[in-house]
């Protein structure tokens, strides 16, 4: 910029002084001051446009570095499932092949069939829970006869 000393502030105010006259220095100095400042916001608003468009193309250049790094580590996820989807393939056939199920003879195709159908009337009460079961007033302890007795016995002998 400009450099203004103080010789030279003094001089320009000497000249602008006799130029424009005493009563009127005080409206030019207020004008040249708003002027002054309009000035200075101007170039603020410059510099900080230009900071941005800066940033913007950093941004993108950012963004678009960031867009290849992620497409390479998604082909090479991809390549990466696509072969151990293809081991995984073979194994299989490979497993499959080897243990072959051997047929089920008539007696535990019985025994797996009853099995398989439990809905009996124990099962049933089984599944319930402990709190309806104590709500309702369920037992939900199972005891033999003989010590049921011997409970009984028991408390009517006090």
């Amino acid at each position: 910029m400009i450099d203004l000393g103080v010789s030279k502030l003094a001089l320009i105010a000497v000249v602008a002084l006799v130029v424009v006259g005493p009563e009127r220095l005080p409206k030019v100095a207020r004008m040249a001051g708003n002027l002054f400042g309009r000035a200075q916001r101007y170039m603020a608003d410059v510099k900080s446009e230009v900071n941005r468009q800066m940033e913007m193309e950093e941004f993108k250049k950012f963004r678009e570095e960031s867009a290849s790094a992620l497409k390479e580590v998604e082909n090479s996820i991809h390549s990466v499932a696509n072969e151990a989807n293809a081991n995984l393939t073979d194994q299989a056939d490979i497993f499959e092949t080897s243990f072959e199920k051997p047929p089920l003879d008539e007696k535990e195709v019985l025994r797996k069939s009853k099995r398989q159908g439990r809905n009996s009337w124990g099962v049933r009460r089984a599944v319930r829970p402990l709190w309806f079961k104590r709500s309702s007033g369920i037992r939900t302890r199972v005891q033999s006869g003989a010590a049921r007795m011997k409970r009984f016995h028991h408390s009517v002998g006090k």
